[in-house]
């Protein structure tokens, strides 16, 4: 089993919500955050004062999905939530020991 963690645009989630669909994952959690990379936010004027943004919202995706639809549901990511733009995101791929499904006790690939 893999976890994958993506960072993606906010705009791009119904996008990437529906491209993981397609594929047969069900279920996941979305978490707004805030961050940066190369990008390092950007500058606003607000009420004649400029001020910097440093982190920008974007959205998390957290899924955990057996090795056989790693590559499937990176794909589908990757694909729905790239604009070609700086600040499009970036994808993880974590190992997972085990899984526990509480109600059932189910555990392995069969808890996911």
């Amino acid at each position: 089993m893999k976890k994958i963690e993506a960072i993606i645009k906010p705009f791009k989630m119904e996008d990437v919500k529906e491209a993981l669909a397609e594929v047969g994952i069900e279920g996941m959690t979305v978490s707004e955050v805030k961050g940066f990379g190369r990008q390092k936010g950007h500058t606003e004027i607000y009420r004649g004062s400029e001020y910097t943004v440093d982190f920008l919202p974007k959205v998390k995706f957290e899924i955990v999905v057996a090795d056989s639809l790693v590559e499937k549901a990176v794909q589908a990511i990757s694909a729905s939530a790239k604009t070609g733009k700086i600040g499009d995101g970036k994808i993880f791929v974590l190992p997972i020991e085990t899984a526990v499904r509480i109600r059932t006790e189910e555990t392995g690939d069969s808890a996911i």
